[in-house]
């Protein structure tokens, strides 16, 4: 019997020291869900942080989730690495700010991989962290902290985070708050944050360009349009489990590479990789359409040619979404005119409307989100609607985005 005693302290006490550590185990029912999550490329020359800046560093990233839960884990990112990355320290924690590197020190976690505290990540990888017990509330923002001994042999990132991020030398990864830090608005090496969620919990991929992505939006400001949709379907009970990841790449096309990689070969790391993704929203081509006669007009045959091969790509798209059990939402491409960086004429209209019918047309999508009608200026169809344009007739103002959040019908994720 004191054998039996012995053995049950012990126990207990294996298991107070786990609880204190934050780290755990999956339980048998969890069921992971991307709660938030970045599309990952290699940053411009302007946008990619000086290695000096990245030796010997601490970088706190801010992040909102959209679902919240008590379980969490971290996916980093070396995917466009060339060489192992090491990151010998992470943590977690809740954020008191948006536009702060202010953290609350109560709810710091170290996150860990395999058990230790650092981890190698392959040349082209991602790697996840361990499981942690940490209470995170849906819309949170989250500061997660990452100490770089070195430089990546080659960055991986997203440059239109719309959200400061935070440099200083040494490890600070506990910090409450980073001091005379160095601010960019960038993501490094960050790709992704799970939560274990309900058995009915699902995502949502928002897949765009830099209208998704948030071009118009405010810094720090969580107001693009999929912030907008992640607000209405947390306010709404039978949606709660319903989580939005942003996909977006500034200058995203459809067939071409463009600052990031085209959208055929970017989906199945950004679409069918995610976590408990169940539907799709598709808003691209603007960019394909633009950049066609940027330099100069083209033959008739040519804008013909062009059209089909979009359509192309919208059904591969369809196709490999399918297969996959998501849902695929075809939304409409918003009109540009008046654009000083596409100057677009007749025949590209032409274009945008023949496309706007194919992804209309019942049966080619598995649903459709007119943001076309949404956006457009009646008056001038081949225009954004003043009130909602930026400024530059082809993003939309932080009211354009609460438009086209506002304008999907939660019905279609129920």
């Amino acid at each position: 019997m004191k054998a039996i005693a012995t053995l049950g302290r012990a126990i207990i006490l294996s298991l107070l020291c786990a609880g204190i550590a934050g780290s755990a185990a999956p339980a048998p029912h969890d069921t992971w869900l991307r709660s938030w999550a970045a599309s990952q490329q290699v940053p411009e020359p302007n946008n990619a942080l000086p290695d000096a800046d990245f030796r010997d560093a601490t970088i706190r990233q801010v992040v909102r989730v959209t679902v919240g839960g008590r379980r969490i884990r971290v996916l980093l990112s070396n995917v466009f690495g060339t060489e192992p990355l090491r990151i010998d320290a992470a943590h977690i924690a809740l954020s008191l700010a948006a536009a702060s590197s202010r953290i609350d020190p109560a709810s710091d976690r170290a996150l860990t991989f395999d058990g230790s505290t650092r981890v190698v990540i392959p040349a082209g990888a991602s790697y996840l962290s361990d499981p942690i017990v940490f209470s995170a509330p849906a819309l949170q923002s989250l500061a997660i902290t990452l100490y770089f001994p070195d430089a990546p042999a080659r960055q991986t990132g997203h440059p239109g985070s719309r959200a400061t991020s935070y440099v200083v030398h040494g490890n600070q990864v506990a910090a409450a708050e980073l001091t005379d830090a160095k601010k960019v608005q960038h993501w490094y090496q960050l790709a992704g944050v799970e939560v274990a969620a309900s058995a009915g919990a699902r995502a949502i991929v928002t897949f765009g360009d830099s209208i998704t992505d948030g071009n118009g939006s405010t810094t720090d400001g969580s107001n693009r349009w999929p912030d907008r949709l992640a607000d209405r379907l947390q306010a709404m009970p039978a949606t709660r489990d319903v989580a939005v990841l942003n996909h977006g790449i500034g200058g995203g096309r459809l067939l071409l590479d463009g600052l990031g990689p085209n959208a055929l070969a970017r989906f199945d790391r950004d679409v069918l990789a995610q976590t408990g993704v169940r539907y799709l929203i598709v808003l691209e081509g603007v960019n394909d359409l633009g950049t066609f006669t940027r330099e100069g007009p083209q033959a008739p045959e040519a804008h013909a040619a062009l059209v089909v091969r979009i359509i192309g790509a919208y059904r591969q798209i369809v196709a490999r979404a399918r297969a996959a059990g998501i849902k695929a939402f075809g939304a409409t491409i918003m009109p540009y005119g008046g654009s000083d960086y596409y100057h677009p004429d007749a025949q590209n209209e032409a274009d945008r409307q023949a496309i706007n019918r194919w992804i209309r047309t019942p049966g080619n999508f598995d649903g459709v989100i007119d943001f076309d009608a949404v956006m457009r200026d009646p008056a001038d169809p081949m225009q954004l609607r003043a009130a909602l344009d930026k400024g530059d007739h082809l993003h939309p103002s932080v009211a354009g985005h609460r438009a086209m959040g506002d304008a999907i019908s939660l019905e279609l994720f129920k």
